[in-house]
């Protein structure tokens, strides 16, 4: 354990007999009572995570927005303040140096929410790439908690000051808010394909937040869960689908691309590669035959190794194994079929249409 981080929820954790690992630098709880009811909480009531680990870069000042529109791939400039938009930093090769969420907080104010293994790889780049914009790392001084799923709307404006605010936020939207007694941002967003929020408040309001959160009815849930939720919703996990010698179009992203405007960094790159067209391309699948596509596991066709399993698990909301992967481009066509090699037995897979799973409404 000796050189792991905490966030400020790991005393917490403990007390509630949560099952703790190393992930990404931090002592983090993997599950409480059991992965299948946590995902199902986030699936038919509300489940609570501790995604403090997360990294938040602000960008401020008169060149704030130029910066953000160099470094993003999404559009920035019509991004309307309280609105949150998904997109990817990238390098000049067009592979991603992290996949962000970018938030416009007020006209001169950006914040990208940057996963935790990258929050100093970020700072580094956006540093170097920002151009005169005043760029400070917040993340240690804040906490973050999610509250992901179908009830996770009345759990939240249980705690608010305001709950119609709460009950009138549309998707990809943030706010300040009052909640648990305490000034914070509330956002309409998360990584589980369930209705839900994420909220950002200074870290030594966190405690009092999730109590106050767990007595309206939110159930705590580990990593185990959200990986298993992200899957089904086929997202993708930086350092697994998302590399820096991977293009976010052979990824899939390409709604997230500004490809006509351009004028982001790796932009002539990404180009460059679509034109040459990728080697490989990312594709949801289903195992037909016993067992779970882990990855790094092979995947075969005709008998020969063609690309490689990048995520996968048995699905507690479907009741299949699923999984994501890289393969040629034919292979990647819905229904295409191909092998992954589970300890040197193939099994039968087929490519499906993604997510996996929708959640009612969405």
């Amino acid at each position: 354990m000796s050189g792991l981080r905490e966030t400020p929820l790991a005393a917490l954790h403990r007390k509630l007999g949560a099952r703790m690992v190393p992930f990404a630098g931090f002592d983090m709880p993997v599950q409480y009572e059991s992965i299948k009811r946590e995902h199902a909480a986030a699936r038919e009531a509300a489940a609570l995570f501790d995604v403090s680990h997360m990294g938040q870069l602000h960008l401020t000042g008169p060149h704030a927005l130029a910066a953000t529109e160099r470094l993003v791939t999404c559009p920035v400039a019509t991004l309307r303040i309280g609105r949150v938009r998904y997109g990817c930093l990238c390098n000049l090769e067009g592979g991603v140096v992290d996949d962000v969420t970018v938030y416009r907080l007020a006209d001169e104010h950006f914040m990208l929410c940057v996963n935790a293994a990258n929050v100093e790889k970020d700072y580094r780049w956006v540093v170097q790439h920002g151009g005169e914009a005043d760029v400070r790392d917040r993340s240690t001084e804040t906490a973050l908690i999610a509250v992901q799923g179908p009830t996770s709307r009345s759990c939240v404006a249980a705690v608010a000051a305001d709950p119609d605010l709460v009950a009138s936020m549309k998707r990809f939207r943030c706010v300040e808010a009052e909640l648990a007694g305490r000034p914070m941002m509330l956002s309409s967003t998360g990584y589980t394909g369930s209705d839900g929020f994420e909220i950002y408040c200074d870290a030594g309001d966190a405690e009092r937040l999730w109590q106050a959160l767990a007595d309206a009815g939110g159930e705590p849930a580990g990593l185990g869960a959200r990986d298993t939720l992200r899957l089904e919703a086929a997202l993708p996990l930086y350092g697994h689908e998302l590399d820096d010698t991977t293009s976010p179009l052979e990824a899939g992203l390409d709604r997230f691309v500004k490809r006509e405007a351009g004028g982001f960094i790796g932009a002539e790159a990404i180009e460059r590669r679509a034109r040459e067209g990728h080697p490989r391309k990312l594709a949801g699948f289903v195992l037909e035959g016993r067992g779970i596509a882990r990855a790094e596991y092979p995947i075969a066709s005709q008998g020969e190794t063609v690309g490689v399993v990048t995520s996968g698990a048995p699905s507690p909301t479907l009741g299949k194994s699923i999984g994501l992967g890289y393969v040629p481009p034919a292979l990647a066509e819905i229904g295409a079929r191909f092998d992954v090699v589970v300890r040197d037995r193939p099994i039968p897979a087929v490519v499906v249409q993604t997510p996996f799973y929708t959640a009612p409404g969405k």
